[in-house]
């Protein structure tokens, strides 16, 4: 489940700080330094916000997740993140066209946030990865509610989670590589 949580952090992260790289050239209508400060604080609240949406429902599938059984299919890290971004794609270009629009009212302000949401991704998957650690299991969710256009592994899709041994896959606790 974390894995799917950090596949659109890091373009995210990435796409905002070249956005608000970009950003920074043009003077905007308010002036570099207002779109600065309010980029920082919309990174601010975009971190939040995306760290904490759906923390209920992330404890609620723990609590329940199933032990998965020996003829599931566990689906690799590398596929799960290269499916994520090769589905999300277009909507990870439209939010960096939008970040890199935005600047010429807010100088830096639209990349900020988009590398505010990716920081919060990022967040939620070290929290799912302290779930993890603590109850030492990995959660899984199955692949085909991460279809296309449903990249969340909290949405309406996941009715419930399956856990296995830390060991199992490739994946660490909280979704990166394991070393």
């Amino acid at each position: 489940m974390a894995v799917v949580q950090r596949a659109g952090a890091a373009p995210l992260w990435w796409l905002g700080v070249v956005a608000a790289g970009a950003g920074l050239i043009p003077e905007g209508l308010t002036g570099r330094r207002i779109g600065v400060l309010v980029g920082a604080l919309l990174f601010l609240l975009a971190a939040a916000v995306v760290a904490l949406v759906r923390g209920g429902r992330a404890a609620e599938l723990a609590a329940k997740a199933e032990r998965a059984a020996r003829s599931d299919i566990l689906q690799a890290r590398s596929v799960t993140v290269r499916n994520w971004r090769r589905g999300h794609r277009w909507w990870l270009l439209l939010a960096f066209a939008a970040a890199l629009g935005s600047a010429f009212a807010l100088p830096a302000a639209g990349g900020m946030a988009l590398a505010g949401w990716g920081t919060g991704l990022w967040l939620r998957a070290r929290g799912t990865g302290r779930v993890e650690e603590a109850r030492e299991v990995l959660l899984w969710t199955a692949a085909d509610a991460l279809g296309r256009g449903a990249g969340d592994p909290l949405g309406a899709r996941t009715t419930r989670l399956w856990t296995t041994g830390t060991e199992a896959g490739d994946a660490a606790p909280g979704g990166g590589r394991r070393r």
